[in-house]
């Protein structure tokens, strides 16, 4: 089966093609990131038609679309998820998700890892893993508040707060890879019902309805 994954949580903008084949054996097609936190909805179909292109398949033979489902701030997200739902639907193939930091966590490798990405307004998204299984539930908040013991951290978020978690930082794992998303959805694609995509936003966006509508007379 060919699997496509989609993930736009962080500022990479990632799209990745890979086949699974009997027993769960995942072999990656190719893979494309920009990092542009700006342009999510601009480069996210022209990375799906390039990797489709550079592997010669076409998206009809799409059997299953993965998505990470963040956490991830709200206007960048949303595009990943709406553009793996909308596929979905029109090539009638069952979507997947999977926790956006749960691919930054498989890829650290063993030990207890601490994952941060950037969720702005001075704060990341984490969860800390032992030897690439998540330990608890995403959080969002205050670097300086996080209180975590890990051997390491990784991801952007970490990066950009290397000084405030005082923990080495692997500088090589910085983004969720689209293959890494795969792989942690096989379980689910060999059961084949397909899911809902629920997006991790585990904080309200800035731009909320007005509360009651004023009337233009008062």
């Amino acid at each position: 089966m060919l699997v496509l994954a989609l993930d736009t949580a962080t500022p990479a903008v990632t799209a990745a093609l890979a086949e699974v084949g009997d027993g769960g054996l995942l072999r990656g097609l190719g893979e494309r990131r920009t990092v542009d936190p700006r342009a999510h909805g601009e480069l996210l179909a022209p990375q799906v038609r390039l990797v489709l292109q550079e592997a010669g398949r076409t998206a009809r033979e799409v059997g299953a679309v993965v998505a990470g489902l963040g956490p991830g701030p709200f206007t960048g997200l949303r595009v990943g998820l709406a553009t793996a739902a909308a596929m979905g639907q029109a090539l009638g193939v069952p979507t997947y998700g999977v926790c956006s930091l749960d691919a930054l966590g498989r890829a650290a490798g063993p030990g207890r890892v601490l994952v941060a990405t950037d969720a702005r307004r001075r704060e990341v998204y984490y969860a800390v893993y032992e030897d690439g299984v998540r330990v608890g539930e995403p959080d969002v908040g205050k670097p300086a508040d996080l209180h975590v013991t890990a051997d390491r951290a990784v991801g952007e978020g970490a990066v950009k707060y290397s000084e405030v978690f005082g923990m080495p930082i692997d500088d090589r794992v910085l983004y969720p890879s689209g293959e890494a998303l795969i792989a942690l959805a096989l379980d689910k694609i060999r059961g084949g019902t397909g899911e809902v995509l629920t997006p991790l936003y585990l904080r309200r966006p800035d731009a909320v309805a007005a509360a009651e509508r004023k009337s233009v007379l008062q």
